[in-house]
C-alpha cells in the first residue's frame, strides 16, 4: 500500500471536495452500497486511486475526466478472499492475478507462508515487490510461527517471536496469520510471543481452529484469535460466533463446506450474517477458470437462500472490517481505495468490468494489459538441496524376515481428513511390502533444504493406485518433497525427477516419467499463464486416475498430508505424526503376526 504524506492527503480533500476534477467517473450505474443495504442509482467519482464521491458527481467532471460508461450495470466493490494460501494454486503472484482479479476478487489476506518457508524473509521481500506491480492486493499477516507443524518439521525459515518483533512494524502487515490452536493449545512460545507482540502493535489476530468446541475454544479465545476460517458444521460456526468471532466460510477447490456451514445463517440466525465473510484458502487454476473465485461464492451463496446484497456484504465490507482494513478496502464510498466491479446481473454475480486503484484492468474474464512476472532472482529459484535417492530409500525394513505385520495406514476422509486404518501387510526379507490390492501404499517426506537430511516413511490408503507413484516439492506447511507409491523404484523415479528439475509435481508408472508440471518459483509455483498450469494439472490427475486413483484431486489431497492441524494423522521428515497425541509414531503395530 501507498504511504500517505500531507501534502497527498491534503490533495485528496480537494478532490473530495470537488476543487480538483476527478480521473474517472463512473455514470449512469446502479450503486450496491454495502455500508447501508440499499441499491440506487449513483454515480462514482474517483481520483487517481482512491473514491472521492458517489451519487451526483457533475461538480467532479472536468475535461480530461475518464467517463465510464455502467449504464444496465452494477456497481459494487471489489471482492475480498479473506484466507488464501495462493502458492497452493501453483500459480506465482503474477499468474494468480491473472486468474481471479478478472472474477471480481481485487484483494485477499495472506501469509505468504509457503514463500517464505520456502526462501526466508529474503524472498518474501521479493515477493512484496511484486505485490506492488500486481493488480491484487495482499493484505499480509505474519506467520504465527512457521512451520506450523508439531513436531517441528524441517524447512528453509523458521518464524519466531523474535522475528515478529521485526517484521510486525512493517508497513505490509496488518496482522498475525494462521495463528493454529494447538500451538496456544501447547502454549507455545512464540506463537505465545507473537500474539503479545500484537497487542502492543494493535494488530489482529488471524485463527485456524477446525472442532474447536467448549472449553478448547474458550481458551482459544482468551489467547486474543479475532476470527477463524476452519469450522467442519454449522454448529461449530454458530458456537464460534456466539463467543464473539467473525467466521471466514471455506470454499475451496477440494473443500466444500459453504452449504454445510451456511446453515448458521438460513436456519439458526440470519443476524449471524453481518459477521460471515467468504475465504478460498486452496484453489487450482483448472477450478479458477472453470468455475470463478470469489464470483462463484457469491453465486453459490445467493443459492442457498442468502439475498444478493448480504451475499455481496459477506465477500466485502464482513471481510474488511474482520480484518481491520474496512477503511482501505471493503465498499464504495468516499476515502476508499478505488477497487470497483461492475456486474451485469446480481443473482449470476457475472464480472463485466474490474477497476483496481482506479484503472480498468479487467474485461470480459481478461487483463485489459500485459502482465509480466518479475524477473527471479537465485533466492526464488535455487535447486533442491537433497541427495538424489533409490528404491532402498521406500522400504520400510523391520526385524523379522518374513511373514506379517500390522501396521497403521493414514486412510485419507476427504482432503482435510485422515483416519487410523489397520492394515495386515507382507515381511520379505526383512522388508514390509505394500499391498495394492488393499489400497496400502508407501508414503515419504524428503527434507529438501539442506539442514538434515531426514527421509520419512509410513503407509496411507485412499488413493488406490495400482502401479506407479506421484511426487510434489510444493506440499504446505513445509514444501519437503512428498511422495507415494505402489513401489519403491517408481517413488525413486519420482522425487529424483523433481531434484533434477528444480521441483514440481510428477507422476511416474514403470520407471518411466508420465506427467510433470514444472514449478521453478520456489520449488512450489509457476509464472506459466493459469490456462497452462491448468492444462497439465488435468493431465497429472488423469495420469493418476489411469494408475487407478478415484480421488478428484489426487495430487492436492497427497500435499495436503504434511499439515499436522489436520485429524487424525500426518506425515512429515520427521515421521509419521498422531495429530491429537502431537508426536511422531510407529506404523508397525505387530510384529510377527
Amino acid at each position: 500500500m501507498k504511504q500517505v504524506t500531507v501534502e497527498s492527503l491534503k490533495e485528496l480533500v480537494r478532490a473530495g471536495r470537488g476543487l480538483i476534477p476527478a480521473t474517472m467517473v463512473i455514470k449512469n450505474g446502479t450503486l450496491v452500497n454495502v455500508m447501508s443495504s440499499e441499491i440506487y442509482k449513483a454515480d462514482v467519482a474517483v481520483y487517481k486511486d482512491t473514491i472521492v464521491a458517489i451519487g451526483n458527481v457533475e461538480d467532479y467532471i472536468g475535461k480530461d475526466t475518464e467517463i465510464v460508461d455502467a449504464t444496465g450495470k452494477y456497481i459494487t466493490p471489489g471482492l475480498i478472499d479473506g484466507h488464501i494460501h495462493s502458492e497452493c494454486s501453483k500459480l506465482s503472484i503474477t499468474s494468480y492475478a491473472k486468474a481471479v482479479v478478472p472474477c471480481g476478487t481485487t484483494s485477499m489476506i495472506s501469509g505468504l507462508d509457503e514463500y517464505i518457508s520456502v526462501a526466508g524473509l529474503e524472498g518474501l521481500k521479493e515477493i512484496f515487490d511484486e505485490i506492488e506491480k500486481s493488480p491484487l492486493k495482499v493484505f499480509w499477516g505474519a506467520p504465527h510461527q512457521t512451520p506450523y507443524t508439531i513436531p517441528q518439521s524441517t524447512i528453509a525459515y523458521n518464524f519466531t517471536k523474535e522475528t515478529h518483533e521485526e517484521v510486525q512494524k512493517w508497513s505490509q502487515c496488518f496482522g498475525v496469520w494462521e495463528t493454529v490452536r494447538e500451538f496456544i493449545q501447547e502454549e507455545d512460545e512464540n506463537t505465545l510471543g507473537a500474539i503479545v507482540e500484537a497487542n502492543k502493535n494493535r494488530l489482529p489476530v488471524f485463527g485456524c481452529a477446525p472442532m474447536a468446541r467448549g472449553k478448547e475454544l474458550n481458551g482459544y479465545l482468551c489467547g486474543g484469535v479475532r476470527l477463524d476460517h476452519e469450522s467442519y458444521d454449522h454448529e461449530e460456526v454458530v458456537e464460534k460466533m456466539r463467543n464473539g468471532m467473525h467466521m471466514l466460510i471455506r470454499e475451496s477447490s477440494v473443500t466444500h463446506f459453504l452449504k454445510e456451514n451456511m446453515r448458521a445463517v438460513t436456519e439458526v440466525n440470519p443476524a449471524f450474517a453481518r459477521r460471515v465473510s467468504f475465504c478460498t484458502d486452496d484453489v487450482t487454476a483448472s477450478d479458477v477458470l472453470e468455475k470463478g473465485h470469489l464470483d462463484n461464492v457469491v453465486r453459490l451463496t445467493i443459492e442457498q437462500g442468502i439475498d444478493p446484497m448480504t451475499a455481496i456484504q459477506m465477500a466485502t465490507i464482513n471481510s474488511a472490517e474482520a480484518y481491520r482494513i474496512d477503511h482501505l478496502i471493503g465498499s464504495v464510498t468516499p476515502g476508499k481505495i478505488a477497487d470497483i466491479l461492475l456486474v451485469d446481473n446480481l443473482e449470476n454475480f457475472k464480472v463485466d468490468t474490474v477497476i483496481t486503484n482506479g484503472k480498468i484492468v479487467a474485461k470480459n474474464k481478461k487483463l485489459t494489459y500485459e502482465l509480466k512476472a518479475p524477473k527471479r532472482s537465485s533466492v526464488l529459484t535455487s535447486k533442491l538441496k537433497c541427495d538424489k535417492v533409490t528404491g532402498e530409500d521406500f522400504k520400510f525394513k523391520v526385524a523379522q524376515k518374513d511373514g506379517k505385520v500390522k501396521v497403521l495406514s493414514m486412510n485419507v476422509i476427504g482432503p482435510f481428513v485422515r483416519k487410523r486404518r489397520d492394515a495386515i501387510l507382507n515381511v520379505e526379507n526383512h522388508f514390509v511390502q505394500p499391498d495394492v490390492e488393499n489400497d496400502v501404499l508407501m508414503v515419504s517426506v524428503i527434507e529438501r533444504f539442506g539442514r538434515n537430511g531426514n527421509k520419512s516413511l509410513g503407509f496411507c490408503s485412499g488413493w488406490k493406485l495400482k502401479k506407479g507413484a506421484m511426487a510434489s516439492s510444493a506440499a504446505p506447511d513445509d514444501n519437503n518433497i512428498v511422495v507415494l507409491g505402489a513401489n519403491p523404484e517408481d517413488m525413486a523415479v519420482a522425487v529424483n525427477h523433481l531434484i533434477e528439475n528444480g521441483g514440481g509435481q510428477v507422476v511416474v508408472c514403470d520407471g518411466k516419467v508420465i506427467e510433470f508440471l514444472p514449478l521453478p518459483v520456489g520449488g512450489i509455483c509457476s509464472d506459466d499463464e493459469p490456462e497452462e498450469i491448468a492444462r497439465i494439472e488435468k493431465l497429472l490427475s488423469k495420469a493418476a486416475n489411469e494408475l487407478g486413483c478415484d480421488l478428484p484431486e489426487p495430487l492436492m489431497y497427497m500435499f495436503f498430508l504434511p499439515i499436522t492441524a489436520i485429524p487424525d494423522y500426518a506425515i512429515t521428515d520427521v515421521g509419521p505424526v498422531d495429530c491429537i497425541a502431537l508426536k511422531t509414531f510407529n506404523p508397525i503395530l505387530e510384529e510377527n503376526l
